[in-house]
């Protein structure tokens, strides 16, 4: 190394390390016009020896970079949701579950506070931010590091003995004082203040110019750390490394012991939310034990080892000024509130949801009621009740209307169902696009370069009818609508080009048949294969399929009489889409009832590609190594606690190798 390029990586280090005591330590000891010079003298530097560029230099933090469009990145490790409890029974419930796996001998619970703010996880090699992602689905999301190296509280370059790749999650917020201080500016300068400090967080990070994020008063605290290769006993432990190591951890956290002990401390934070200059909605209660994390897993959505404590909600009072209705892409309508606009948990509400005619009928809705809202989840507000005192006499009562809202068809409604529908399939223009939007959706066909906006603005210009009228657009059409450009329209044909190849299980799932969601649609591809031996099968033929019902059966069916359904189906088939699965029925039987887990990295196969191969010789993947693992199928680097694990248990680890030799069936 030169003795110019060690003199910048000196002030570079140097600027790092006060940026951490000014930004997270809250512990300066120079002066903001000291650091400023550091900063100075930096920027000068770099710009004469360009050849020392590094990208997380404390000078990158500023922004200037632009990004049109944000690459949409799977996640390692699935961010999963949390579930949630509002009572202390809910609490009982859930560690009446875990003790169902765990002893209760050394048995204890980290409590954190649960941050409102916008989930992010960072990727970090050699002790060097690479990547940020936010949370999107929770299987992938937008990776915004550009956007993130602008905030100041989250390192670029780590301190300590840090493992040399891990991943870190956290929450982005924006402080109370900071945010008021943003719309005072706002109003100043004639703009509409901001409606509330998470939206606003959840906006910053999707910014373009990073210059601009730069200036928004972003910041973070990081709470999980997740890894193959993560060393630490518990979850305690994670939080005092993280630290160590440079990260903003909140010091509220807190060990407990007993569901006693959380509940009391759930009931302090109750008491003391309001005083904090950041928003939280309740309390995440985790296992701390990392070893019984691993041994309580997850479900499809949620980790077994964790639950989020909800605070009661806020209410208010309003008026309901009307009833207006929804129609969705299976037809069914929905009734939603239209109120006199009130202030909730910092959100203008105007709109509230009453799901159906029974729940307008359960309340005894009448225009010009007062009613109670809250925000049902901290999310969605709902009418939750009403103030008969308030109600003037001669106030009508809402009555559930008996035609649709947009093709005025009339509404059908079967006793089994909530909802009302319109069966107006063919013609009704909301159930159109809605089936559009479904089918170039994120788990559907996942088609990059047009979103909901698009769709409407090409139904409404003609374009399209349906969703295979997609792939018949021409370029001189696109280019001739609105916000429409040449860049644009190139997205557009490059995201259906790569459409075609999204298997078959998720081409069903986009077609939008009524009930079938996306397991139904993976068991549905796995047992017929194609779509051609789907759509021969009879209602009883149906049935006989694994968590196919009567209502599933009749809709499959019925999906398939439509000759248009037919027709499109047909039309996608000939441009390219994928109607034959690769999903195939068990090949041999030498796994029946045999449990895999499958950990590290392999020579001849992807982790993926062993699964498949698991499961169609008869076995099943598990998540993590329990009692009831038959074989551990360890590759290079592979995570040493699953490892030791499988040891104490007694699980047969088993190599590549050894893999190949118990298949009778190889590929």
């Amino acid at each position: 190394m030169s003795l110019n390029q060690k003199i910048l990586e000196n002030l570079r280090d140097e600027i790092h390390m006060h940026t951490h005591l000014y930004y997270v330590k809250d512990a300066p000891i120079i002066s903001d016009y000291e650091f400023d010079l550091m900063l100075k003298k930096l920027t000068d530097l770099e710009s004469k020896f360009p050849q020392f560029f590094d990208i997380n230099s404390p000078s990158q933090r500023v922004g200037g970079k632009v990004s049109k469009n944000f690459n949409n990145i799977k996640h390692d490790y699935p961010m999963y949701s949390l579930d949630n409890s509002y009572s202390k029974k809910d609490l009982d419930s859930f560690y009446s579950r875990i003790l169902k796996k765990i002893p209760d001998n050394d048995l204890n619970f980290l409590c954190e506070l649960k941050f409102d703010g916008v989930s992010i996880n960072l990727t970090y090699e050699n002790g060097v931010l690479v990547r940020a992602v936010t949370r999107g689905d929770g299987v992938q999301g937008d990776d915004v590091t550009e956007n993130i190296k602008t905030i100041k509280t989250i390192p670029l370059k780590l301190n300590g003995d840090y493992p040399s790749k891990f991943q870190i999650r956290g929450e982005i917020f924006i402080e109370l004082n900071d945010f008021n201080k943003m719309n005072i500016d706002r109003t100043n300068n004639g703009l509409e203040p901001y409606m509330n400090p998470r939206n606003t967080a959840s906006g910053s990070l999707k910014l373009q110019d990073s210059a601009e994020v730069a200036r928004r008063p972003l910041k973070c605290f990081l709470y999980q750390v997740v890894s193959e290769f993560d060393e630490s006993k518990t979850q305690y432990d994670n939080l005092i490394s993280s630290s160590k190591w440079g990260f903003n951890v909140s010091d509220s956290y807190k060990l407990c012991n007993t569901i006693d002990e959380v509940f009391d401390f759930i009931n302090d934070w109750d008491h003391k939310r309001n005083n904090l200059d950041f928003e939280i909605d309740g309390i995440v209660i985790k296992v701390n034990q990392i070893d019984y994390q691993k041994i309580l897993g997850f479900t499809s959505k949620y980790p077994r080892w964790s639950i989020a404590y909800k605070f009661k909600t806020l209410q208010v009072s309003t008026v309901l000024l009307s009833v207006s209705y929804q129609v969705g892409r299976t037809g069914a309508i929905t009734p939603v509130a239209n109120l006199n606009p009130v202030l909730l948990g910092g959100t203008i509400v105007k709109r509230a949801s009453l799901h159906n005619e029974d729940q307008i009928n359960k309340l005894d809705l009448h225009l010009n009621d007062h009613v109670l809202i809250e925000k049902g989840g901290e999310i969605i507000p709902k009418i939750v009740d009403v103030q008969l005192d308030e109600r003037n006499l001669d106030s009508n009562r809402i009555l559930f209307i008996n035609k649709c809202p947009s093709c005025q068809a009339d509404l059908s409604k079967n006793e089994s169902e909530a909802h009302h529908y319109c069966l107006n399939f063919n013609s009704c223009p909301p159930q159109l696009t809605g089936r559009i939007q479904h089918f170039i959706s994120r788990k559907a066909m996942d088609i990059n370069g047009i979103g909901n906006e698009t769709i409407q603005l090409m139904f409404q210009n003609k374009l399209i009818t349906n969703y295979a009228d997609l792939y018949t657009l021409k370029k001189e059409d696109l280019l001739s609508l609105e916000r429409m450009a040449e860049k644009s329209v190139e997205n557009v044909f490059k995201g259906l080009n790569e459409s075609k190849k999204v298997p078959f299980e998720r081409v069903l799932f986009a077609l939008g048949i009524r009930h079938v969601g996306q397991t139904v649609s993976k068991n549905l591809a796995k047992k017929f294969e194609s779509i051609d031996n789907l759509i021969s099968q009879t209602y009883d033929e149906l049935l006989l399929v694994d968590e196919i019902g009567e209502r599933i059966s009749k809709s499959v069916v019925n999906f398939f009489k439509n000759e248009k359904n037919i027709i499109n189906i047909e039309k996608l088939k000939t441009v390219g889409l994928q109607f034959h699965s690769e999903i195939k029925t068990n090949v041999t039987n030498v796994f029946n009832d045999k449990t895999f887990v499958v950990s590290g990295v392999f020579e001849g196969y992807s982790r993926d590609q062993l699964k498949n191969l698991i499961e169609i010789n008869g076995g099943k993947n598990l998540s993590s190594v329990s009692s009831k693992t038959n074989y551990l199928l360890a590759g290079d680097k592979m995570g040493p606690s699953k490892l030791k694990k499988a040891e104490d248990l007694g699980v047969d680890i088993i190599s590549e190798q050894d893999f190949n030799k118990l298949l009778i069936f190889k590929p």
